[in-house]
């Protein structure tokens, strides 16, 4: 395990299970070193975490939903003045959506599995009034008559998506291209990497891996706008993957960041520290000094 870890989520995320404080103490419990809390498009868990944390080094942090080219990525935030008053008009407005969108997500999942679902339940039990495609994956899976259904076989015991039945649930119906997905309106990426820096911080790329889908036309696109690094070691990451973009950010001047997406239950062989990073602890400090760090760390 790596005592460096720039990407975690709160339950300041909607799929997040921890609060920001019981992530410090988890932290602080393994002897980690240097940590960001990110949420999806907000900055209150990373504030909270500031606060709370005592034997870990705290860097500030966001994961901002963004566009490009038609392309929902995530763009992350490091050093960021969380007070800025934009990242507070950013989450309201994205909550907004989300909640207006809950309906719709239920109905057009039900169209698309013939599966139904009790949609005063789950209304009633969605945080913040956000209904996600975890929390209907949750529904569904426990259901006593979940073996009636062949669609939902994958993400059983044993078989090919159980190893985050939750997340991948999301992934095939709720994500951007899927029969459920209903669409947001995110900033798009100049915008939300203008944010970031305005906000004194840097904007780094996230597990693009996972999100662009071995796209790299759209990747070479995406490192041309105003970007700073690219978190090239991530759990989504395979090595050939993370010496892949190792090398594009080499090529294109970027730095290097390393997270393991942590979110609790709904990722559940995604560990504090766990992203598979090819350098050792010291070296991935080195290269945070680079942007992110006031002083040398000291290890």
């Amino acid at each position: 395990m790596s005592k460096v870890d720039l990407h975690m989520h709160s339950s300041f995320s909607s799929d997040g299970e921890f609060s920001p404080e019981e992530i410090v103490r988890m932290c602080e419990a393994r002897g980690m070193e240097y940590i960001a809390v990110t949420d999806h498009n907000s900055v209150r868990g990373a504030e909270k975490a500031l606060k709370a944390a005592a034997k870990v080094r705290v860097i500030s942090g966001v994961e901002l939903d963004c566009v490009y080219r038609g392309c929902n990525f995530h763009l992350l935030g490091y050093g960021i003045d969380v007070k800025r008053h934009e990242f507070e008009e950013i989450e309201r407005d994205i909550l907004r959506q989300e909640r207006n969108a809950a309906e719709e997500k239920i109905e057009l999942f039900r169209r698309a599995t013939g599966i139904s679902i009790d949609t005063n339940r789950i209304l009633a039990e969605a945080d913040k009034g956000v209904v996600t495609g975890e929390q209907i994956a949750e529904n569904v899976l426990n259901r006593e008559d979940v073996g009636r259904y062949a669609i939902l076989a994958p993400y059983l015991p044993g078989g090919p998506k159980s190893d985050m039945p939750n997340v991948r649930f999301y992934w095939d119906f709720f994500s951007k291209g899927k029969p459920a997905y209903v669409e947001i309106a995110y900033l798009a990426l100049p915008d939300a990497a203008s944010l970031i820096h305005s906000a004194g911080g840097a904007a780094v790329l996230a597990h693009p891996g996972q999100n662009l889908g071995g796209d790299e036309e759209l990747l070479d696109k995406i490192t041309e706008e105003e970007i700073d690094g690219i978190e090239a070691f991530s759990s989504y990451h395979s090595r050939a993957e993370a010496l892949h973009y190792l090398e594009t950010a080499d090529r294109k001047g970027l730095f290097v960041t390393c997270g393991s997406d942590f979110h609790g239950r709904h990722k559940p062989n995604i560990t504090l520290g766990g992203h598979n990073a090819l350098w050792d602890d010291r070296k991935l400090l080195q290269e945070m000094k680079k942007c992110l760090l006031s002083e040398p760390p000291v290890l």
